[in-house]
């Protein structure tokens, strides 16, 4: 697997490329900002990106998705509870005083366990709600990586006194979808340092295991 991870502005989101070495296509997780930046990283690994998907739709992982879609014609991917942050996208950057950057309504619904796939390279879609209704991970179980999103910090959680977050749902989220991993997995976090499953799990004080 080819990967690279690295934050974007304007918070720092860490945007990831995930892409299949033997077909040379890639998708693209939470273009938060700079789309310069990111298609430079796409074109110095030599991949085709073939999808765009987003953990959550806060605006911090989108602003680069409509130039992202422009430059590389791929389509846009989201889970369907989070329609309407995606479609207050607007509102958002305002309340949080960050230009608006508009960007095209997602072009297909994700499902929980939905398989995606690269060629060779598989992946998996796991739904977990809690710092937004409709926040994903995405599981690479032969690479024992899950990209997390804003759900899963290094010993920390995503915050949930945001528009639809639940404290409730973000713990059992965690439990019962990322804690049931391998311990050895990978965690590349929205935000911030990468971490362990097993070390979450041992010295998480917001969720311990």
């Amino acid at each position: 697997m080819i990967f690279r991870s690295f934050p974007v502005p304007p918070l720092g989101c860490n945007c990831s490329i995930i892409g299949d070495p033997v077909t040379k296509k890639a998708l693209v997780v939470d273009p938060g900002g700079d789309s310069e930046r990111i298609l430079k990283e796409v074109e110095a690994l030599g991949m085709t990106v073939t999808h765009i998907v987003h953990t959550h739709a806060h605006f911090d992982h989108f602003l680069a998705s409509g130039q992202m879609k422009q430059a590389t014609g791929a389509p846009l991917w989201l889970h369907k509870a989070d329609q309407i942050l995606w479609d207050n996208l607007e509102m958002q950057c305002r309340v949080f005083g960050i230009p608006y950057t508009p960007a095209p309504p997602p072009d297909r619904w994700l499902e929980d366990d939905e398989e995606v796939a690269l060629g060779e390279l598989k992946g998996l879609a796991l739904h977990t709600p809690g710092h937004t209704p409709g926040s994903m991970c995405f599981h690479f179980p032969a690479a024992r990586m899950v990209v997390a999103g804003d759900t899963l910090f290094h010993e920390s959680i995503g915050r949930t006194d945001l528009w639809g977050g639940d404290a409730q749902a973000i713990e059992r989220s965690i439990k019962d979808r990322l804690y049931t991993l391998d311990e050895d997995t990978r965690v590349i976090t929205g935000h911030g340092p990468e971490t362990r499953i097993g070390h979450e799990i041992r010295f998480n004080p917001f969720v311990p295991g």
